[in-house]
């Protein structure tokens, strides 16, 4: 029983290494026409640094190990965008917009979903200092053409965007604790939850909130929040960029307002890209991303930043 290995971990045979190997050069090649650099972050680092402005979350994906040369704690890395913002922040340290690319396998304790590698690959692109919705554009744009490139079908996106509800939050003056618990009903779209929690909220936070899980759907859900979700200056900025998304989308695109993933690491627009399954299969989630401008600010510079990631074993096994 000595050769077989820990639970969702597994070995990559060579058909299947062929395909994974075939995709990346395939999707690498589009990046470096598209003027992304290749950046290669090590597969450790101190968790001091590689918890740096992602929230709760990544550390308990990330499996840890001491360091027998300064006792220190590191991390086996269970995500390569933070370390690119390092990267950028502190070793690049450019003026102006950066393009950054990456691929590289991740470790994580536990699977991201049931059935899934604890050790997936990642290859994305990162684009730091532009702040405009153009770069979310750009970055959306590159992925949709990063999956045509791989031969999949059925390519489609949905967006939210993480300020929709801070701005909500903010405008009561929430506190963290009250703030967090109706985030994870949100996230849930547990109805009867957010009743409970906002039974004491002022009206117009109560219905807001309310109003948020019923808000998914094609672009026209935007104008129908525009009118019924209250005049706050962050919130009506980030639906003008979702219509600028929905309008320079080459695939189709869902829109949900209560999409919370990430919320105390992304900063504005998330989103997730799906995919046909392979023979009439349901569709698959084979990338994420999003804006995380406040990471650039944690590691001591202050970056806008956008980007995303592909599962490159997910997009092998479309690939068969």
């Amino acid at each position: 029983m000595k050769w077989i290995l820990p639970e969702y971990v597994e070995d990559i045979l060579p058909a299947e290494a062929r395909r994974i190997e075939g995709l990346r050069r395939k999707i690498l090649d589009l990046f470096f026409t598209k003027k992304y650099e290749l950046v290669m972050p090590p597969l450790l680092e101190f968790t001091d640094s590689l918890f740096t402005g992602t929230g709760h979350d990544l550390e308990l994906r990330t499996f840890k190990v001491v360091d027998q040369y300064s006792g220190k704690t590191m991390g086996v890395r269970a995500d390569i965008t933070p370390q690119v913002a390092r990267i950028d922040a502190h070793l690049l340290n450019r003026k102006g917009v950066t393009r950054l690319c990456y691929c590289g396998s991740v470790l994580h304790t536990r699977p991201a979903s049931p059935g899934a590698t604890r050790e997936p690959i990642q290859i994305g692109a990162e684009m730091y200092g532009n702040a405009a919705v153009a770069a979310d554009v750009e970055v959306q744009a590159l992925l949709c053409d990063a999956l045509a490139a791989a031969g999949m079908r059925g390519v489609r996106l949905g967006i939210g965007h993480v300020a929709v509800f801070r701005a909500i939050a903010q405008a009561a003056k929430l506190d963290g604790e009250r703030e967090r618990d109706l985030f994870e009903a949100l996230q849930k779209k547990d109805v009867p939850e957010l009743k409970k929690l906002s039974k004491n909220l002022p009206a117009k936070t109560r219905d807001a909130l309310l109003l948020l899980p019923e808000l998914y759907g094609g672009a026209e859900i935007l104008d129908v929040a525009a009118k019924k979700l209250p005049k706050l200056e962050g919130l009506e900025a980030a639906l003008a960029t979702l219509r600028a998304l929905a309008k320079a989308c080459p695939v189709p695109a869902s829109f949900d307002l209560a999409e919370l993933r990430g919320y105390h690491y992304h900063s504005g627009v998330v989103f997730d890209a799906y995919v046909d399954g392979r023979n009439g299969a349901a569709s698959l989630l084979v990338a994420r991303g999003g804006r995380y401008d406040d990471v650039g600010k944690a590691f001591g510079r202050a970056r806008p930043a956008t980007g995303f990631s592909i599962d490159l074993r997910v997009l092998a096994g479309v690939a068969k």
